[in-house]
């Protein structure tokens, strides 16, 4: 038996990573239009408490995969929810913009498929002893989600100091959340591109 299938599941970077599954209803929960006297008008106080769980969220992403690294503990089934939550929550958070319509619904469908087929080609991938790792697109790529869901999630118009309702110091999140929501989409077709490529490449090898 290897030494990596000795670890306990229940170690701090997989509970970590069950915490954030565990928030993705959580998340549902606060983006339903029931906080909200419109039921097609997003929640400031709901998308304000989700913005907060879901950045969270995204610091245990990064803390679970530290941890693992730096206490030696790297199991299968980490290996395993990681990426899994990771799709998850982002794919829970837009999916739950869509019927206020402040997001296109093309945007979603891009993300969501690159994340599917290029699941699909890992697994082929590992069906055949191949490991394709992921490239600097791919994190960049996760990094813009973040921002933009944080961005789309808070949706209004926030002033930073003192509540100064001023245009120099006001900043619109909605408008902020698009912005790097653009990013997020080029960068995901290029990334799911890039890894097409590489597949192909390997394989025909």
């Amino acid at each position: 038996m290897t030494a990596e299938r000795k670890q306990p599941v229940w170690n701090i970077p997989n509970i970590l990573t069950m915490m954030r599954i565990a928030a993705i209803p959580v998340l549902m929960l606060l983006l339903l239009p029931c906080w909200g006297g419109d039921p097609h008008v997003q929640s400031k106080s709901g998308g304000f408490w989700a913005a907060a769980l879901f950045a969270v969220a995204s610091i245990t992403d990064w803390l679970d995969g530290y941890l693992a690294r730096r206490m030696g503990i790297q199991t299968v089934l980490g290996a395993f929810l990681d990426p899994i939550a990771d799709k998850l929550i982002v794919m829970a958070c837009l999916i739950m913009l869509l019927p206020y319509g402040n997001i296109p619904a093309w945007m979603v469908l891009v993300i969501l498929s690159r994340e599917i087929i290029i699941t699909g080609l890992r697994s082929i991938a590992s069906n055949e002893g191949i490991v394709i790792p992921a490239s600097n697109l791919g994190k960049f790529k996760t990094i813009f989600q973040i921002v933009a869901i944080i961005g789309l999630l808070l949706h209004y118009d926030y002033h930073w100091f003192f509540s100064i309702n001023h245009p120099l110091l006001t900043v619109n999140m909605y408008n902020v959340g698009m912005f790097y929501l653009w990013i997020a989409t080029v960068i995901t077709i290029w990334s799911a591109v890039d890894y097409l490529r590489t597949f192909v490449r390997v394989f025909a090898k």
